[in-house]
């Protein structure tokens, strides 16, 4: 029996393993696993552990190949394939009935599939196209200095006030070295603007990374990074930013520190100083359970101090997100309700509207 048994570890053809031919009926199938079930049980080996351990090791790969010969699904595949073909995902989608010529088809589809998937983490593409709806028309007309209607026709004047275009793509060089190539378009009211940006970040340690970047558009951009994590529950994040223009260096510097609250909450605290966006401190806390996302945020700066209020909630049996913002400051007031939908495996789309004063309503595609 030990000799046998050591065939059997060496052996990989599981119909050779199991001592049948490609022909057998699953009663024979059974019959052959009883019989090497009952020889190699490790129970029956329990009083010395190296040959109970040897027993174990034969007992699971019989175990292996009883459980594929005996399922006509997998054995059709096995038959067709070998064992490589059992190892690809997504084979539950095939009928029972596929013929050996399909059976191979369906093979090579699903290994391109798996192919394009590890391409497709490890560059981890991302492409967002925002459309700005300005639908003010539909709400409300427009006067002249007269009061008088500028236009009297019947179907509302609806226009694209803005567009942007985002894309981005990694490159890992290095197991702590990612090289991220972004761009992005946009135009507002008639007023175009783009920028191409290169960075590289680099896993320091495993408490944090450093990332340096750089960029042109309006002017080159020359940008650094940090991260670091200080204890279990908080982290650290800074950064700054050389804007380049005719006029001179535009520098720009903000810093994030977070703390976890709870198993569900975090909090933060952002200071933003120079740059185009003025100096600021915002404070926010984030609520994430199974059911909503929430996000109360408060600010005070220059040029706008605000409060505002966004809540989520996931439909994730329908693959949806329902939203709700609230949002008011020296800037004046700001309501948004819109939906989310997964359209497919990497693809989603988004309408909201937002009703501002005084900046009317506007429509958002996403």
């Amino acid at each position: 029996m030990d000799e046998e048994g050591d065939n059997l570890l060496l052996e990989d053809n599981y119909y050779q393993l199991l001592n049948v031919s490609k022909t057998a009926t699953p009663e024979e199938i059974n019959s052959a696993y009883r019989r090497f079930s009952r020889m190699f049980h490790p129970d029956k080996h329990s009083t010395d552990p190296n040959k109970q351990k040897w027993a174990e090791q034969i007992f699971n790969k019989v175990k292996e190949a009883y459980e594929v010969l005996s399922d006509s699904h997998k054995r059709a595949i096995y038959d067709t394939l070998g064992k490589r073909g059992l190892e690809v995902e997504g084979w539950e989608v095939i009928f029972r009935t596929r013929t050996p010529r399909e059976i191979r088809e369906e093979y090579e589809r699903l290994k391109r599939e798996r192919e394009e998937r590890r391409l497709q983490q490890s560059a981890n593409p991302r492409g967002t196209i925002t459309l700005s709806i300005n639908a003010t028309d539909m709400f409300m007309k427009y006067y002249d200095e007269y009061e008088i209607l500028e236009d009297t026709t019947i179907i509302p004047n609806i226009e694209v006030s803005g567009m942007t275009i985002q894309q981005s793509i990694d490159a890992p060089v290095t197991l702590r070295n990612t090289m991220t190539l972004s761009g992005n378009i946009s135009t507002q009211n008639g007023i175009g603007t783009g920028s191409v940006n290169f960075c590289n970040r680099n896993l320091s340690s495993e408490k944090g990374w450093t990332e340096v970047e750089f960029g042109i558009g309006n002017g080159p951009l020359l940008g650094f990074k940090m991260f670091r994590t200080l204890s279990r529950l908080m982290f650290l994040n800074c950064g700054t930013v050389l804007q380049f223009t005719p006029r001179g260096i535009s520098p720009s510097l903000i810093s994030t520190m977070a703390l976890q609250l709870d198993a569900h909450s975090v909090g933060y605290l952002t200071y933003r100083a120079g740059g185009q966006g003025g100096s600021s401190m915002t404070t926010i806390y984030v609520r994430d359970s199974e059911k909503y996302h929430t996000n109360t945020a408060m600010q005070i700066g220059n040029p706008h101090s605000f409060i505002s209020f966004n809540i989520m909630r996931k439909l994730p049996q329908h693959d949806m997100k329902l939203r709700l913002a609230l949002k008011f400051g020296t800037f004046g007031a700001i309501a948004e309700y819109g939906a989310e939908k997964k359209v497919s495996q990497n693809s989603s789309v988004s309408a909201a509207v937002m009703l501002g004063v005084p900046s009317g309503v506007m429509l958002k595609l996403k």
